[in-house]
């Protein structure tokens, strides 16, 4: 009996909330349709926050920018992961990523569940993916902003214990990448 009465009170609630609601949309509907700027503003909505994203990045094209398509068009052409032979994930850990750079990075890992999967950088010249003459950049997990310029990029490895951190520092020299300094973290 006690669950009957319990439900029937559900009920009732649910019925008059219902109207109520109800009553609100039908009187806010009509001006809705009756007026042609009301859906104009629906349809314009989703509209200007898409677009407000892409005039960011065109009005800037020096800002970091890590969902550019350069960076996705990049990774889905690399080579497997050798250790788990995955694809690599699309979306970077950390990056510089700009088309103005002389010289920015992205970290990203590969594309598995495994707990800790491999990592590497991939560098860029002026916002072009640098297939050659790059020194091995697997195991990296980490970008050191305050050391990296438009020229360099300071890539950090870390295992997680403080301390024991290392940071690699490569810089464009104006014809390619090369490797400027190896400093514990």
């Amino acid at each position: 009996m006690r669950h009957l009465v319990a439900t029937a009170a559900a009920v009732f609630v649910a019925l008059l909330a219902g109207c109520g609601a109800g009553d609100s949309t039908v009187s806010k509907t009509p001006d809705a349709s009756t007026s042609t700027a009301a859906p104009a503003p629906a349809t314009a909505l989703p509209a200007p926050s898409r677009t407000s994203a892409a005039p960011s990045t065109a009005a800037d094209p020096c800002a970091v920018n890590l969902a550019a398509p350069e960076i996705a068009k990049t990774v889905s052409e690399l080579p497997r992961d050798p250790r788990s032979g995955q694809a690599w994930s699309p979306e970077p850990m950390a990056g510089t990523y700009n088309e103005c750079a002389q010289l920015s990075a992205v970290i990203i890992r590969a594309n598995t569940n495994a707990e800790n999967p491999n990592t590497r950088a991939v560098l860029f010249h002026l916002g072009k993916f640098i297939p050659t003459g790059v020194p091995d950049t697997y195991g990296f997990n980490g970008i050191d902003q305050s050391a990296s310029t438009g020229d360099t990029v300071a890539l950090v490895y870390s295992n997680g214990t403080p301390g024991l951190e290392s940071v690699v520092k490569f810089r464009w020299n104006g014809a390619g990448v090369e490797l400027i300094g190896n400093t514990p973290g």
